[in-house]
C-alpha cells in the first residue's frame, strides 16, 4: 500500500562543449551544472578517470552520498522511534564498482561505516539493530540492485 506518490525534478545541463561539440572523445569537457530549483547549483563531471574535473562532483560519488545521506537519516528517524537518543554520527561510506571489457560497469557494492553516539550506554546494542531497520526503510537502498552493507561503530558519550 503506497502513502502516496512523490515527485522530484532537477535539471543537468551540459557546460562542457568546447567549440565542437562531441566531434572528439577527449574534445569535449565532461562538466555539468545540476540545478534544482531554490538550491545552489552542483558542479557535476565525470570520475577523472573518464576525464572528469576533480574538482567536481560526479556520479559515482553522488550516488554513494545519497545511500549514505538516506541511511543516515532513516537510521535518525528509527532511533527516535525506539527511544534511543543519537548526540553525532559519522560514516566514512565506501563503494566498489567494476568496469566491465565493453565499457560499461556498474556499482558491486557500498559499505556504509556509520559511527554513532548515543547519549545512553544501554542502548548500544538496540542502536547496533537498528541500523537493519533503518535499511529496510531506505528509500535508496531499497532501489538499487547491489549489496550496501554497514559496519558499524557505536560509542556513547
Amino acid at each position: 500500500m503506497s502513502l502516496g506518490e512523490h515527485h522530484y525534478s532537477l535539471t543537468v545541463r551540459w557546460t562542457g562543449n568546447l567549440g565542437d561539440g562531441t566531434s572528439s572523445y577527449r574534445g569535449y569537457s565532461r562538466d555539468h551544472d545540476v540545478q534544482i530549483p531554490g538550491l545552489p547549483v552542483l558542479k557535476g563531471s565525470a570520475d577523472p578517470t573518464f576525464h572528469g574535473d576533480r574538482s567536481r562532483y560526479n556520479p559515482e560519488q553522488l550516488l554513494l552520498a545519497a545511500l549514505a545521506q538516506c541511511h543516515m537519516l532513516s537510521f535518525l528517524h528509527v532511533a527516535v522511534r525506539h527511544g534511543v537518543v543519537v548526540t553525532d554520527y559519522q560514516d566514512d561510506a565506501t563503494g566498489m564498482m567494476r568496469l566491465n571489457r565493453d565499457g560499461s560497469g556498474q556499482f558491486e557494492s557500498v559499505t556504509l561505516h556509520p559511527q554513532v553516539t548515543l547519549a545512553d550506554p544501554a542502548h548500544v546494542a538496540l542502536a547496533e539493530e537498528l541500523h537493519r531497520e533503518a535499511n529496510q526503510v531506505c528509500f535508496i537502498a531499497r532501489s538499487v540492485n547491489f549489496p550496501v552493507h554497514h559496519e558499524p561503530v557505536t560509542l556513547t558519550a
